[in-house]
């Protein structure tokens, strides 16, 4: 799971050279009495933690996983994957985060994909997973926890009887369950782990333009640099007696290294979410009074329009972020205004970045904004404007290609030398540069405006969705003859996925078709990637080299909403 070796960017200030674990145990030596994870209520310090990271580092060394070994995480934000994520690393091995949602046919290319030699999952996902992994190549083991195994007492037997009583089943007899697997760890002598700038920590996905998800390699220098940029620029350095409620999921950059990561490297508590609704959450923000709550724009949108908030002191916030995808300047003042009113004296913070730098890489300012501007760089961070595609850098003002260098970048794309090279290029100076394919400009202060993806992207609540890669998907359907996938204004959602499909002569356009193709799209598409929206068509619009002309259906979509509105 190695690149070639490369000189990392300079930095004026030195990070962690230490793993991901080794920040960890640094943490734990400096407060082992503070609370390091609460799930619904049950709180491990991090001694304990610490403890339990090493047991399961064990297990995992004890059933033959070693360094550079692959371990899939198919799981949503509980104890289980963050232990699990860094008793890997403890050991060396690889954490390959995948969406516990994704389609049966995703997780198979997941694991085959990345060679996994085991996979976590819930037992609710069991049944998925395991002919996920009949269809694999490499036949992974299955490891399942249960949600109960880290519930305080009472809710963990409420939760096995009432909600979980169907799940027990699985994995039957022969299977490996947490609880049983993690007994293995006692007294093992763990070997000693290298720090290596070079070697990959964790896989995190970005869709691809051509319809195949990139695997992204991150070192532990890459999250050790994040977290301390992060606390610096946090408003009180996340340290010992803060709390961040962690709802952004653990297989996303920004859940994962703001939520998980910075949170415990620098001793602060990290409250664990692992489902909400937006009322459940704002009750979540009232009862546990985080410090730290972070989101994407739609989280924030649905929190304003909940009653749970009326009345409600809010003072306890130090900091609220928006990222995964623009903040509109509407929402960021209603957003504002509503801080204020609650006793909060603080604005929302924009973040930006790319998961090819683990997260956010541009921060607005604690105290100060700019309307429409995504903010300045963090610390040994560089953003240039220039000619797309080259290294021609263009005047303060001038709307270019963002491009971005520092200590979070990325060791490149798993297994995809012409994307790297493509991607990831080497300036004069010998820096680093990612491409990101987004347009933007620089203002005279230093302050980042994003303005359009380069790329044909759809983001619908922080998730990437490829229109290609789900036209090819559902151009394989038997009874489609071509389609067309855009994406539609939403109000909570920003946007939703709206497919336009030509079907076969003698095929019709009826309710049942639509059903048919929507259950069809359910096995090979993961739950944000599927349309939302069918729209049968005899036929679709086309440029004069005879390929569809999804911007005129764009303009169609939004004529449409027009007269909603207008109406």
């Amino acid at each position: 799971m190695r690149l070639p070796k490369i000189d990392m960017n300079p930095v004026s200030h030195p990070y962690p050279e230490t793993t991901m674990f080794g920040v960890i145990k640094a943490a734990a030596e400096r407060v082992p009495d503070a609370p390091a994870i609460d799930f619904m209520g049950k709180i491990t310090s991090y001694k304990a933690f610490l403890k339990k990271i090493e047991l399961v580092a064990g297990a995992f060394y004890n059933h033959g996983i070693k360094s550079g070994d692959v371990v899939t995480i198919c799981m949503p934000n509980t104890p289980q994957a963050v232990i699990c994520l860094y008793a890997l690393n403890r050991i060396g091995a690889v954490a390959n985060m995948v969406h516990p949602l994704s389609s049966k046919t995703n997780i198979t290319f997941y694991l085959d994909y990345s060679e996994s030699k085991m996979i976590l999952t819930l037992d609710q996902f069991y049944e998925k997973v395991e002919k996920a992994v009949a269809a694999s190549k490499l036949k992974p083991e299955i490891l399942t926890a249960r949600i109960q195994e880290e519930l305080p007492l009472i809710k963990a037997v409420a939760y096995k009887y009432l909600k979980n009583k169907e799940n027990l089943k699985y994995p039957g007899e022969n299977g490996l369950v947490w609880s049983d697997f993690i007994k293995t760890g006692k007294e093992v002598q763990l070997p000693e782990v290298v720090f290596d700038k070079n070697k990959t920590a964790v896989i995190l996905y970005s869709g691809g333009t051509s319809g195949t998800p990139k695997g992204i390699l991150l070192s532990d220098f890459n999250f050790n640099a994040l977290g301390a940029q992060v606390a610096e620029i946090s408003g009180c350095n996340l340290d010992w007696g803060c709390k961040f409620l962690s709802v952004m999921p653990v297989f996303h950059g920004f859940g994962l290294g703001i939520g998980i990561h910075t949170v415990l490297q620098n001793g602060a508590l990290s409250i664990l979410i692992p489902q909400f609704t937006k009322e459940s959450y704002a009750k979540a923000v009232i009862k546990n009074k985080p410090n730290f709550i972070a989101g994407v724009p739609t989280l924030f949108e649905a929190l304003l329009k909940v009653d749970v908030f009326k009345g409600k002191d809010l003072s306890f916030l130090i900091g609220v972020f928006s990222g995964g995808d623009s903040l509109s300047p509407e929402l960021k003042k209603r957003a504002d205004a509503f801080l204020k009113e609650h006793g909060a004296d603080i604005q929302i913070r924009e973040g930006y970045g790319l998961t090819e730098c683990v997260t956010a890489s541009c921060v607005t300012p604690v105290d100060r904004a700019k309307e429409g501007s995504i903010g300045v760089p963090l610390r040994d961070t560089v953003y240039k404007i220039v000619e797309p595609g080259t290294f021609n850098e263009l005047p303060v003002g001038e709307l270019g290609e963002i491009i971005i260098s520092g200590p979070t970048l990325m060791l490149g794309y798993k297994d995809a030398e012409e994307e790297n090279a493509k991607t990831m290029r080497i300036d004069a100076d010998g820096r680093r540069w990612l491409f990101t394919g987004d347009s933007g400009h620089i203002d005279e202060d230093g302050f980042v405006y994003f303005k359009q993806r380069m790329k044909r992207m759809i983001v619908t609540s922080g998730y990437n969705v490829y229109p290609s890669h789900v036209e090819n998907i559902i151009e394989k359907h038997e009874d489609v003859d071509y389609c067309c996938v855009i994406g539609v204004k939403d109000p909570y959602k920003m946007q939703r996925v709206r497919a336009y499909i030509v079907l076969k002569n003698g095929v019709s356009g009826s309710a049942e078709e639509k059903k048919k193709i929507l259950e069809y799209c359910k096995e090979y598409l993961d739950v944000f990637e599927r349309p939302k929206e069918i729209i049968f068509k005899d036929e679709l619009p086309k440029t004069l080299v005879g390929k569809v002309a999804y911007h005129a259906l764009e303009e169609e979509a939004e004529k449409e909403q027009e007269v909603v509105v207008t109406a």
